[in-house]
């Protein structure tokens, strides 16, 4: 896109975002204006449509429709006054409404063999970099170790994510009898793992610097680094009983802290 349409674009849609945050607007006005932002945005939703149409079973016109919902929550939730450009605030929301689609449907993402491949290096390579950084590696850093990009490295993810799906409803009370379940620690569910909201993601990092090492470790490798308990266990060298145990210590602890907040 021509520097010139661009600069026009990102000005149309802050005017519009603008008038869209008017309190004296009429919810019929409201609804023209976003519908006009949907349209001025729709090429972020066919970019990230484009990139999944050819990895899932879904069609293209139904990825373009759930990332419109997507692109319709950033219009929602984006603060002009911050500064941020609304296409790189929007596309994580875009990316993240079709990625959740796909787990929730258990849509099947076929898996390279290069992928598979990659999905084994990085459990050592993780162990690699725990020992130099002495902390859990970021994503972006597995992603650089691995000669990655950090987008190949969560669509890997998303592919095992969605052959053993991770439940948000794990129990994680300290009886047995507790309702209180994972996805209760994360505000915006949508948006749990590599899709976090920023603000919930520093929340839960906050919290996780506050666990005890061991139990850090075990809770990172399983739902960050989305290993198996059997994974963390040969990695860490511990029991799955054990890697159980710290799950279930740690998702308790990471409860109170975070609605504590």
């Amino acid at each position: 896109m021509p520097t010139s349409l661009s600069h026009d674009l990102k000005c149309q849609s802050l005017q519009l975002l603008s008038d869209y945050r008017q309190h004296s607007i009429t919810s019929t006005r409201r609804n023209r204006v976003r519908n006009q932002l949907v349209k001025l945005n729709l090429g972020l939703v066919r970019k990230e449509a484009h990139h999944w149409v050819d990895r899932c079973s879904e069609s293209y016109d139904d990825l373009i429709q759930v990332g419109c919902l997507g692109l319709i929550r950033a219009i929602e939730r984006f603060d002009i006054e911050k500064g941020n450009a609304f296409s790189s605030f929007a596309l994580p929301y875009i990316r993240g409404e079709i990625q959740h689609h796909l787990r929730d449907k258990g849509s099947p993402v076929r898996i390279p063999r290069r992928w598979l491949e990659l999905r084994q290096q990085s459990m050592g390579m993780t162990r690699k970099l725990r020992s130099q950084l002495n902390r859990q590696p970021t994503e972006a850093e597995l992603a650089a170790a691995l000669k990655i990009s950090l987008q190949d490295w969560q669509d890997i993810k998303l592919a095992y994510k969605n052959r053993e799906p991770l439940s948000l409803d794990i129990p994680i009370g300290d009886s047995e009898g507790s309702n209180a379940c994972l996805g209760d620690i994360v505000p915006d569910r949508k948006y749990y793992s590599f899709q976090l909201a920023e603000e919930d993601r520093i929340r839960l990092q906050q919290a996780l610097v506050q666990l005890e090492v061991k139990t850090r470790d075990v809770v990172e490798f399983v739902f960050l680094q989305d290993l198996t308990q059997k994974e963390v266990a040969e990695l860490l060298g511990i029991s799955v009983v054990t890697v159980s145990r710290h799950v279930k210590k740690g998702l308790s602890a990471l409860k109170k802290l975070m609605l504590k907040g």
